[in-house]
């Protein structure tokens, strides 16, 4: 999975041979020069398309894609990004003065998924638009067309959107790869990915990528700055319908979603709104940090307003090792994949531009019950890799032939759409303890191995409430707590809380450290939560390399 050239689709297993309720219910006619949608004009709507996802589920899955002409199949990623779709015949071109149009993306190298597109007019007509070579431009591909000629089912491999086509080159939607999809705010720059749904990501089964399998597109009018897609959903354990408003606003995409889920059969872990993000190193975590960059990272911190009112803090991780957590609630609010710090001095990166990507934020839209938002966190050696997972797991068991649906809002932006009056985390670091601040280990400090953590607060009424006396609230699942001091930071114009960690036994196991601010009277902040992998019994020492004599 290179995150560089998108390579999600490489992972995906769903077919679309197993949508024979699809074949029978649009057919192809001949193909109209004058317009890309040359299929049969045939009736569709969302219950349509619930009704067909109900009934694959009853069928066995299709199993893995057809297999690709050679020319396609063989293609290298420089190759494949040559291909590029000829603006000429993007979807809505014929609306004068348009808002938004779309384009599709070729299938080939690892997007072997052939993608059904569909065009709905103003009637509730749907009319299927077939692939052809025309529609592209290969440039230096090295795509041997002939192979192609008549393969009006190859299909495509996704699709982008566009906001002011004719001014704005720069798509601000793509649906690329398994049931992926992505959207910027007003940097146009992307980041961190969407999915439609995460199955047995962590677990005794293998995780599956179900296909959004085919699109539905309703025709908008030429000022409409919203369009509303429909898509298709199959994997060996669950179909689904799903239904996009995708509102393409200034500063910012936001999209409603609403899905209706089929079991084809028992599924351990479903994941509902998951995300994918990347954290290879930041303040809090520098082991994997040994570039020119000070930071690189998608996202900081998992953002979490549970049922209960309860703002959560919760930094991101690049572990040594694999790990899971589950955060338990009832009817959450919300909860989201942030990147909060937006200045360029803080990761120095030309290329990936980190101080541009994007927040994601999912807001349920009515009552969700019981689950647990899970967090995966997945060791990597660098940037190419998403390598951090999280979505909301409902308590409710998912049994083979049972129907479930969910709605909610995704806010792709640079900062969330809500936010607590309370104070916030505006960053955490860790580095060696056990020592005086303002001093350095040396033959004196430390006695005894440990880490410190700083934990910093903006916002809210801390300024206020510095007369009242501010009380850090501090515990660990294991170990000790020392030197916990409360400074004020003029700079930032909040709180740096420190504390050193030490171990009690030789135990490696993952602690869990909590932290918030009071007063006597009211609490002050969001909750800081943070996994802290100790090493072990035998690393617990610092290294002083130093040779003081000239070599």
């Amino acid at each position: 999975m290179n995150r560089r050239m998108f390579m999600k689709a490489s992972m995906a297993f769903a077919t679309l041979s197993g949508m024979s309720g699809l074949s029978t219910l649009f057919a192809q006619a001949a193909w109209a020069e004058t317009d890309i949608a040359d299929g049969t004009a045939k009736r569709f709507d969302f219950d349509v398309l619930k009704k067909m996802a109900a009934g694959m589920a009853k069928q066995p899955y299709g199993g893995a894609p057809a297999a690709l002409p050679e020319t396609l199949a063989t293609m290298t990623p420089q190759a494949y990004n040559e291909i590029q779709y000829d603006a000429s015949h993007s979807l809505w071109n014929d609306i004068p003065n348009r808002e938004l149009d779309v384009q599709f993306f070729h299938v080939g190298m690892g997007f072997k998924r052939r993608l059904r597109m569909f065009s709905v007019d103003d009637d509730g007509q749907a009319r299927e638009i077939h692939f052809r070579p025309e529609l592209f431009n290969y440039h230096n591909a090295n795509v041997d067309t002939r192979q192609l000629e008549g393969k009006t089912d190859l299909g495509f491999a996704g699709f982008r959107a566009f906001k002011k086509p004719e001014l704005a080159r720069r798509d601000i939607v793509s649906f690329l790869g398994a049931s992926y999809f992505r959207a910027v705010d007003d940097t146009y720059q992307y980041g961190l990915s969407a999915r439609g749904v995460a199955v047995n990501t962590f677990g005794s089964e293998p995780e599956e990528f179900p296909d959004f399998t085919a699109f539905w597109f309703e025709t908008p009018e030429a000022g409409d700055t919203t369009f509303t897609v429909y898509t298709l959903l199959d994997g060996p354990s669950c179909t689904g319908a799903f239904k996009f408003i995708i509102h393409c606003e200034e500063k910012r995409v936001v999209m409603e979603v609403e899905n209706h889920l089929y079991a084809r059969k028992d599924i351990n872990q479903l994941g509902i709104a998951p995300m994918t993000t990347m954290f290879s190193c930041g303040n809090n975590e520098r082991r994997m940090c040994d570039t020119i960059h000070p930071q690189i990272h998608d996202s900081d911190r998992l953002a979490m307003w549970a049922g209960s009112g309860e703002w959560i803090c919760r930094p991101l991780n690049n572990p040594q090792r694999l790990t899971f957590n589950s955060y338990e609630d009832d009817n959450p609010r919300g909860f989201g994949m942030l990147q909060l710090n937006h200045n360029f001095q803080d990761y120095q990166d030309v290329i990936g531009w980190y101080d541009k990507r994007p927040s994601l934020w999912v807001e349920p839209v009515g009552k969700w019950g019981k689950g647990t938002i899970d967090l995966m966190e997945i060791p990597t050696t660098g940037e190419t890799l998403d390598n951090i997972v999280c979505f909301w797991h409902p308590a409710e068991a998912i049994k083979a032939g049972s129907e479930h649906s969910f709605s909610y809002k995704l806010y792709w932006s640079g900062l969330p759409p809500v936010r607590s009056d309370l104070a916030r985390v505006s960053a955490t670091r860790t580095g060696m303890g056990g020592f005086p601040e303002g001093w350095a280990p040396g033959e004196h400090y430390p006695k005894v191995w440990a880490r410190r953590f700083a934990v910093d607060f903006v916002g809210g009424d801390l300024k206020a409430a510095a007369e009242k006396g501010i009380e850090p609230v501090i515990t660990t699942s294991a170990g000790t707590l020392k030197q916990v001091e409360i400074l004020y930071i003029e700079p930032i114009k909040g709180y740096r809380i420190l504390f050193d960690w030490y171990p009690t036994s030789e135990a490696a196991d993952p602690v869990e450290l909590r932290l918030f601010l009071r007063t006597k009277e009211e609490t002050l902040s969001e909750t800081w939560l943070y996994q802290y992998m100790p090493p072990p019994a035998d690393k617990r020492h610092y290294v002083d390399d130093r040779q003081m004599t000239a070599g």
